[in-house]
């Protein structure tokens, strides 16, 4: 089950047509969808996550806490409105696609991407890059 949370006064547009894509996501991946909370968040209560739970003191637009059991995905993701809305701008792309790359990125990470090497994150931008054409 995946549902959408909110610590502000951002509310999502078309969850049916978004949940529909994350399982779908989800399945392609050869994975099984448990419990997944979306969190949509202003800059300063992901930061305060960020540097209580992984010691960052950084703003992010993500973070994702992963309790997934095997190939069943469960987890928090905690996404900074504030973040996505500065980084669509300083990429030149639309607030929808980027707050949909981060979502779908937030969910790779439990299929088992990562993003902390070069060649981790050519991977993962080519993954969100396949399925943001899916949408």
């Amino acid at each position: 089950m995946i549902s959408f949370n909110y610590e502000t006064d951002f509310i999502l547009e078309n969850k049916d047509q978004l949940e529909r894509w994350i399982s779908n996501t989800i399945t392609e991946e050869n994975c099984r969808e448990g419990e997944i909370n979306y969190i949509f968040c202003s800059d300063d209560y992901l930061h305060k996550l960020n540097v209580d739970f992984l010691d960052h003191d950084t703003l992010t637009d993500v973070i994702s806490f992963d309790y997934s059991v095997g190939k069943e995905l469960h987890g928090d993701i905690y996404i900074s409105v504030d973040r996505v809305k500065e980084n669509a701008s300083d990429f030149q792309v639309s607030f929808k696609d980027e707050i949909a790359r981060v979502i779908i990125h937030g969910v790779l990470h439990y299929c088992g991407y990562k993003d902390k090497t070069d060649a981790d994150e050519k991977v993962m931008r080519s993954k969100e890059d396949h399925y943001l054409a899916k949408r």
